[in-house]
């Protein structure tokens, strides 16, 4: 029996934005473009669950220090809900628990409780999720039968919208801030209704600073392998798109030297105050850093990439 080649796997830096297709993890997607693009490390950018589709920056090599900050960052769905039934999952995937009669709903009911979770607002993340209590995903805790008392958290919900609905169907747009469940949104604005509700669909359509992506699907991106070398990496972006949404500071030759042995420099006159991009005199990208008013700035990350 002929084993196919092994992989051998290469440095590679830059940020991949894949359309997520249904019915993978993120874990999954990711290991897949990573094979495909042969690289040697890889991480994404916060999971979305296998029901969900759309953007997932998916970054390697010198990349994966910026994973941080896209995880935290703002983000943008469009989700829809079912009203009149609730499961233990909060979504599609889990068991129903309840199933209630909806009522006539008119606009202004619908913005009222939309307007609830807007905001700053308090949020009990589901059971069945990947956090961790004592040092256990909720998940394998909740497939055991075990309830567990989830303390709730503070998100930001941003924008949440009604972009369409039917008799028991809502479609919303959401914009919200890191660790916002937007099923958990879905459960509380079907019991704010009086009838529970659970998500159906979910995809994600931007990330900042990705805020108008160009994605790629993986079928592309399998295509393109098969093209060769050219074709599949012309969708790796460059380290610096991750970056693309704050200042760029241009460094010269010392400061750029400093910079590259993780010293300290002084920017006069300060071209920014708080986050920047580094870029050395040759345009390589050198670091993020934190600059205050004085100039002084801080080495939040350090970046090692090729020449060219």
């Amino acid at each position: 029996m002929n084993r196919p080649p092994r992989i051998q796997y290469r440095d590679l830096h830059g940020i991949v934005l894949l359309d997520k297709p249904l019915g993978l993890s993120s874990n999954q997607a990711l290991q897949a473009v990573r094979r495909l693009l042969r690289a040697a490390k890889g991480g994404h950018t916060g999971a979305l669950d296998p029901l969900a589709t759309g953007l997932l920056p998916l970054c390697f090599g010198e990349a994966t220090k910026l994973a941080g900050s896209l995880l935290g960052a703002r983000k943008a769905y469009v989700a829809e809900c079912r009203l009149g039934i609730t499961t233990d999952s909060a979504d599609s995937e889990g068991a129903i628990v309840q199933q209630r009669p909806v009522p006539e709903l008119d606009e202004a009911t619908l913005e009222t409780a939309l307007a609830r979770l807007r905001g700053r607002i308090l949020q009990v993340p589901p059971m069945y999720s990947a956090l961790k209590q004592d040092g256990e995903r909720l998940y394998a805790k909740a497939r055991r039968g075990e309830t567990v008392t989830v303390p709730p958290r503070e998100v930001d919900v941003y924008r949440l919208d009604l972009l369409w609905r039917d008799a028991d169907t809502l479609r919303l747009l959401v914009e919200c801030g890191s660790g916002t469940y937007v099923r958990t949104l879905a459960q509380d604005l079907g019991e704010s209704l009086g009838c529970g509700a659970h998500l159906i669909a979910l995809r994600r359509t931007w990330v900042e600073p990705f805020r108008d992506p160009q994605m790629v699907t993986l079928d592309a991106l399998q295509q393109a392998a098969e093209l060769g070398d050219e074709a599949l990496l012309h969708s790796l972006l460059p380290v610096s798109a991750g970056l693309s949404d704050l200042p760029a500071v241009q460094l010269d030759e010392s400061q750029s030297m400093a910079i590259s042995r993780g010293q300290k420099i002084t920017l006069d006159p300060p071209l920014a105050v708080g986050r920047c991009a580094a870029f050395a005199s040759d345009g390589a990208l050198l670091a993020l850093l934190q600059v205050d008013a004085a100039g002084c700035t801080r080495i939040l990350r350090g970046f090692n990439l090729p020449p060219g």
